[in-house]
């Protein structure tokens, strides 16, 4: 519910009136990604429009977030440590406990922060029930801030580093700040498990290796697990054609692994690049 707070399109109903009709929202074209033109946004709109059978048109290429002008005013929990003005960005070592194969080497994270030392702050976020190595020389908030904490900080934040999660999709959705770029920089170590027309935004910088491998080459393999678990979730029947082990013993699918430090690092300077010429 916090994704919805501020919304002026939304009307809250009473589920118990009789004239109130209840939808699971679901997105069936997820099912068509690897060969349908469609980015991932038009799922949810376009089985409403069949199941209301409604004309909905999209207005924008990203999410619907609201800020209230409250939240506008209210300064990042990174200025609450470390004062007034500190610019950041944020990077997501890790992901989902379920979802092992969009994981991408911690020590690889932890290259592209300490190629950064003294030029860009780090803050490391997260859910602490899932999967997220600490990295050194950032600033962590793994686990200590709910979902609308987290709007507020992508709201102050300069860029996101990230795999293909929600943090991607929050960079892209959210307003930044006044004076700031209109599109808010986003790398995102995408690899080849989802098609990138089905995930990645126009402005973002989304690295992925589509069609340069026999699994993917016709769109996303959509593997769930490096391995099995032993949860008895179905995921475990889910497995990474082409798992790698890397020189520091992580197991990574081959199409995260194509993707070294280097890419992100120059992902990122393309960004630094544009907006030190732009303030020339």
């Amino acid at each position: 519910m916090a994704l919805w707070e501020n919304n002026p399109y939304l009307v809250r109903l009473d589920e118990s009136d009789p004239e109130v009709e209840q939808i699971e929202c679901e997105y069936p074209l997820v099912h068509k990604a690897n060969y349908l033109p469609y980015h991932m946004i038009h799922g949810f709109r376009l089985f409403l429009q069949d199941t209301l059978k409604v004309q909905i048109e999209p207005h924008a290429f990203k999410g619907d977030i609201h800020l209230s002008a409250y939240e506008r005013r209210w300064m990042s929990q990174v200025e609450e440590m470390n004062g007034i003005g500190t610019r950041f960005w944020i990077i997501v070592s890790g992901g989902k406990t379920d979802y092992t194969a969009k994981w991408w080497d911690p020590d690889r994270c932890q290259q592209v922060v300490d190629h950064f030392k003294g030029r860009i702050i780090f803050v490391q976020c997260g859910e602490a029930s899932h999967h997220h190595p600490p990295l050194t020389n950032v600033i962590n908030l793994i686990g200590k801030t709910d979902l609308r904490q987290i709007v507020r900080l992508v709201h102050h934040a300069d860029g996101v580093v990230c795999p293909v999660t929600m943090f991607m999709h929050l960079a892209a959705a959210i307003e930044t700040r006044p004076g700031r770029p209109t599109n808010r920089p986003c790398i995102v170590v995408a690899g080849g498990r989802e098609p990138a027309q089905w995930e990645a935004y126009p402005h973002h910088q989304f690295l992925h290796v589509n069609g340069a491998l026999p699994c993917c080459e016709n769109g996303g393999c959509w593997k769930s697990r490096v391995e099995p678990l032993g949860d008895n979730d179905s995921k475990d029947h889910s497995l990474c054609l082409r798992p790698v082990v890397t020189s520091s013993g992580i197991k990574l699918p081959e199409c995260l692994d194509m993707i070294a430090a280097s890419d992100v690092i120059r992902a990122i300077e393309r960004y630094l690049h544009t907006r030190n010429s732009l303030r020339q």
